[in-house]
């Protein structure tokens, strides 16, 4: 969604990178530049002008004068004012105090209401609630249907008395009005702790769809009045928010379809406009492509910076803790990393999602955007398919593999030789990782690379005879002699001959039990 935008940034930040002093003439250069891309980027122009105003007011201050590093400070600016204009603070649900907390969702129709109202209520589900979703949109065609389907997929119940109708030629029967008032009533009755109502929406704003909006709000009276918007519909959408916000006064914004490839402009415009939060984001077709929304998050994310916290909550979120458990049992004990735990492993990180968006949250993602927009997500399930065609003995002895067993492979999984090759080649590096993190030696290429490295670099130092010794005991033992027969040996003894009549271990304070390894 923000990809034009954050490329536009970048590239106006490195010019600043690397300059002790910064001149007027360097910031008016680079608000020139920002207010450039906001305006490619849909950005609503009074945002654009307040937004620009404000980072060159606090750039041409003392907090970017007196820096060290001015670039990284005027970036820390234009990080900070981002973060505002997207809400400034992440905004949670407002949870009714008496049982059940009512949501009303508006919009227009085609912004992704119904499959918000699913993705929400699953969302809520995890979190252990109890939702319930209303059916009131009894206009657009299939939509009671719709919503009824998704309520199914997300395991929530749905209240729809009146079926809707099912094409744009049938007269829409029932009063959306009373079904709100009724499902609320049906929560009460069968203890449901929030209530989700789906309304009707138009493809444009008009006046009756207004009064129907508020009409319901007036009988229900919600605790959030949510206005989902389409993140794709540029411009138009701070028209649209004004319109709503006068008619139905919401609460907050959802942004829907925010995995689009459109400029992005309303998500930065709505909350700056309206004044209301982005309280969610939805960022796929998928139940599960629904997230909190963030703004210092999403503010990383523009001017990328990654977003790591999201996708380590994945990660936990996702994470097998029993697989992980095996696995960090298999690091102490030093095992063999085998396919068939590369196998479990690609198997989680599936389960975290799609590894495009996982890569786009990564730090610095930006150098890597065209090969990032080719990744075939495919890709893991052919490894899969290779893994799933070997034998259980090839999967854990590789080396196993030669040519006829490859061919077999690659015939079995309906790729290419090349791909069995290419798969075993990153196998065998994955394999060099894990051992040498087994080992104490942490990541490759790390700066201070782990204890087994610093214990490597000690025994290379004190020659090669030390370093053949494997038993720390007998490691110790022989220091100790060494030192022994270097004190105790006579004036001009090469030999130190009497050393053993004089040693006595007890002085040295070794662990009880360790006299055995001296001879004593």
């Amino acid at each position: 969604m923000f990809n034009s935008l954050s490329d536009r940034l970048t590239a106006t930040f490195k010019n600043l990178r690397g300059k002790g002093r910064l001149t007027e003439a360097d910031i008016d250069g680079t608000a020139r530049e920002i207010r450039r891309a906001l305006l490619d980027a849909d950005v609503a122009v009074p945002v654009v002008r307040a937004f620009v105003a404000q980072v060159k007011e606090r750039a041409l201050g003392l907090e970017v004068s007196e820096s060290l590093n001015p670039g990284q400070q005027v970036v820390k600016i234009v990080n900070e004012e981002l973060v505002g204009i997207l809400g400034g603070e992440t905004r949670r649900l407002n949870l009714a105090k008496n049982p059940p907390t009512v949501i009303m969702l508006a919009g227009l129709q085609g912004a992704g209401k119904t499959t918000l109202a699913g993705k929400l209520a699953k969302h809520l589900k995890s979190e252990g609630h109890t939702p319930l979703l209303v059916a009131c949109d009894l206009q657009r065609p299939n939509a009671v249907k719709q919503l009824q389907i998704n309520g199914e997929r997300a395991g929530v119940p749905v209240y729809a008395p009146h079926p809707g109708v099912s094409s744009e030629f049938d007269t829409a029967t029932g009063d959306p009005v009373t079904v709100a008032r009724d499902g609320v009533a049906e929560a009460k009755a069968k203890l449901h702790d929030i209530v989700i109502v789906d309304t009707a929406g138009r493809l444009g704003v008009d006046t009756e769809m207004m009064a129907q909006a508020a009409n319901i709000r007036a009988a229900i009276d919600p605790d959030e009045v949510l206005f989902v918007i389409d993140a794709m519909i540029g411009q138009d959408a701070v028209n649209t928010a004004q319109a709503f916000h006068e008619g139905v006064d919401f609460t907050g914004v959802v942004l829907s379809k925010l995995d689009g490839d459109a400029r992005g402009g309303a998500a930065l415009s709505v909350a700056s406009i309206t004044g209301k939060p982005v309280m969610f984001a939805s960022t796929g077709e998928n139940l599960d492509d629904f997230e909190i929304f963030h703004p210092d998050r999403m503010a990383s994310r523009i001017l990328d910076m990654g977003d790591v916290m999201t996708l380590i909550e994945q990660a936990e979120k996702n994470w097998d803790k029993g697989e992980a458990e095996r696995m960090a049992k298999k690091f102490a004990d030093q095992e063999d990393f085998t396919l068939d735990d590369f196998l479990a492993q690609m198997a989680q990180i599936k389960k975290m999602g799609s590894m495009k968006k996982m890569l786009g949250m990564m730090p610095g993602s930006q150098i890597s955007r065209q090969q990032l927009e080719q990744f075939d997500e495919r890709q893991i399930d052919r490894v899969e398919a290779i893994v799933r065609s070997m034998t259980q003995h090839e999967r854990v002895a590789p080396k196993i593999i030669n040519g006829s067993r490859r061919a077999r492979i690659a015939k079995g999984s309906g790729v290419a030789v090349s791909e069995v090759n290419q798969m075993l080649e990153r196998f065998t590096e994955a394999q060099k990782m894990m051992k040498k993190m087994a080992a104490g030696g942490g990541m490759p290429g790390m700066p201070g690379a782990g204890k087994g490295a610093a214990r490597k670099a000690k025994a290379k130092g004190k020659g090669k005879k030390q370093a053949k010794f494997g038993n720390p005991a007998k490691a110790a033992q022989a220091e100790l002699e060494a030192k022994n027969k270097k004190a105790s040996a006579p004036a001009g003894s090469a030999f130190g001959q009497g050393a053993q009549q004089d040693f006595d271990p007890s002085s040295l304070n070794l662990p009880a039990g360790f006299e055995k390894y001296l001879g004593k």
